[in-house]
């Protein structure tokens, strides 16, 4: 999973209000399509179209709707004061959010465009908190809340913290309540490289039938992505609604307000859903033309250093496996092809998997100008060499980065979030004598640090020590059973120490969680 640094970006708040009328009195709606965030590869290419076809279908609903695109923290605080000023007793909310979603403490944060997180409490300053934004709906007084969440999206902040869980959290929501998830508690889904996801095709294609109560809508949309995807992507679905309530009441309807919804006795069954086809319809709906494309993303970086918050000590939590030996095996079975040979650190430095850094891109990054004016100003800034250095790691230019962590370690020799980093970039370039010495003393530090197991894992598995690998895998999994990288690579060593049938679901099970994982390795040269 690659990194990508934090920018400001600037407001693109735009407002679409509509007009005042009747039957929109009652009914209010904020749409958030967050695409841009400088993290990422590239753009999103669904948020942005999901986000104004949905404005369109709800204003047709008869909701009054604020729309808005790639809103910084500022925007989205905006936004939400603005809702919650609209609301008036009984009257209904509805929260539409397509972007990065995180879980922290068992809660699911929506992100804004210019999140600067780098540990989970990162997530909790700057995400917005979906059961605070539902409590705060319900303190106003509306009957009815919905929460419409398209976020799970494996994101490139994750990875910097590793007590985090992939995918959303199930939502404590109060009373009168249907909140919906693009995908399965805890997963992930990558997004279809088309204009629009699949969550949002079917939700509008089930809103636009009339006389539906609002779970069967949300029922039958949870069917037709789970039809589509052929059982890959699940929606999750909850409900506390405590009166019925249509998106489209029916033609002898007078008011859709929350009170008013409900179907004549004669109202026909709901036809039956549609069945799969290979591509779902593209949703029409009078949109505006949608942006071009976004350009190709580069090529892959490799596993970036990970920014870990020290385990809080559980008495739940299960001991790891006894530590491994640190004496790597280099050899293994005669039958099994051997591993690629590690790039000694005294050849160019980096394994032949990865480009080098674009030394004008380094220049001009302004991530890397700030830190290093800090710098300048005290070199002795341990926290901004720590986080120079990592931002050095994401970019390949991994000796640059090592020399940031050696000045982090002489600042403060204990620092095991230093060591661990240094570890890794030091098997990603083939050091791995000197990766398997920073990883034992990160673990000495502090002997149940998922992070520097998982790290040595890797470390054991490029030098063919795979029963080694095996244990440190074990022991990260013990820990957090959802690390998908000790998950595959304890598949990949599984397969090489001879238990085929063993590593391929330990694989399987880990390209279930993340379908990037077998691209990530690859970047390591592990295949």
């Amino acid at each position: 999973m690659k990194i990508r640094f934090l920018l400001l970006l600037p407001l693109m708040l735009s407002v679409v209000p509509t007009a005042p009328s009747v039957a929109a009195a009652d009914r209010f709606a904020l749409v958030i399509g967050n695409a841009k965030y400088p993290d990422a590869e590239a753009p999103l290419k669904e948020p942005l179209n999901d986000a104004r076809d949905v404005a369109d279908e709800l204003k047709r609903d008869g909701f009054t709707v604020e729309i808005g695109e790639n809103l910084t923290g500022d925007g989205m605080r905006r936004a939400f004061d603005k809702l919650y000023g609209k609301i008036k007793p009984g009257s209904v909310a509805l929260v539409f959010f397509s972007g990065f979603g995180i879980q922290s403490a068992r809660q699911s944060y929506m992100i804004p465009v210019d999140a600067q997180i780098w540990t989970e409490s990162d997530v909790r300053r700057d995400g917005f908190s979906l059961e605070t934004v539902l409590g705060e709906i319900n303190t106003r007084g509306a009957g009815v809340k919905i929460a419409l969440i398209d976020a799970s999206r494996r994101n490139p902040f994750e990875r910097r913290f590793r007590s985090y869980s992939a995918g959303l959290a199930p939502v404590i929501a109060p009373n009168g309540t249907l909140v919906m998830y693009s995908a399965a508690l805890a997963s992930v889904i990558s997004d279809t490289g088309g204009s629009h996801s699949l969550f949002v095709q079917e939700l509008l294609k089930e809103i636009r039938v009339p006389d539906l109560m609002a779970e069967e809508t949300l029922n039958r949309t949870k069917m037709g992505v789970t039809r589509a995807s052929r059982n890959e992507q699940v929606p999750w679905l909850s409900s506390s609604l405590a009166e019925d309530f249509s998106f489209i009441p029916g033609a002898s309807s007078s008011r859709p307000t929350a009170t008013n919804v409900t179907p004549p006795p004669t109202t026909p069954a709901p036809p039956a859903p549609p069945p799969a086809a290979p591509s779902p319809p593209t949703v029409v709906a009078n949109n505006p033309p949608a942006p071009p494309p976004a350009p190709p993303a580069p090529p892959p970086l490799p596993k970036p250093p990970e920014v870990s918050v020290a385990p809080s000590p559980s008495p739940a939590a299960p001991a790891p496996a006894p530590a491994p030996s640190p004496t790597p095996r280099p050899q293994i079975e005669a039958a099994l092809p051997p591993p690629p040979p590690p790039v000694k650190p005294a050849d160019t430095g980096v394994s032949p998997n990865v480009p080098p850094p674009d030394n004008a891109a380094l220049a001009d990054d302004p991530t890397i100008k700030s830190l290093t004016a800090k710098i300048a100003s005290n070199p002795d800034d341990v926290n901004a060499l720590y986080r120079r250095g990592q931002v050095y790691a994401s970019k390949g230019a991994y000796n640059l980065a090592i020399k940031d962590f050696d000045d982090t370690l002489r600042i403060n020799p204990k620092d095991v979030e230093a060591l661990n980093n240094r570890c890794w970039t030091r098997t990603v370039i083939g050091d791995l004598q000197g990766a398997l010495k920073d990883c034992n003393e990160a673990l000495r530090l502090r002997p149940n640090f998922v992070d520097a197991l998982d790290s040595r894992g890797l470390v054991n598995l490029k030098s063919g020590a795979v029963k080694n690998a095996i244990a440190d895998f074990d022991a990260a999994l013990k820990i957090n059973p959802r690390l998908t990288s000790s998950l595959y690579g304890r598949g990949v060593a599984k397969q090489r120490n001879g238990s085929a049938s063993e590593g391929a679901l330990d694989i399987a099970n880990a390209k279930a969680m993340d379908p990037n994982i077998v691209q990530e390795f690859a970047s390591y040269g592990v295949r």
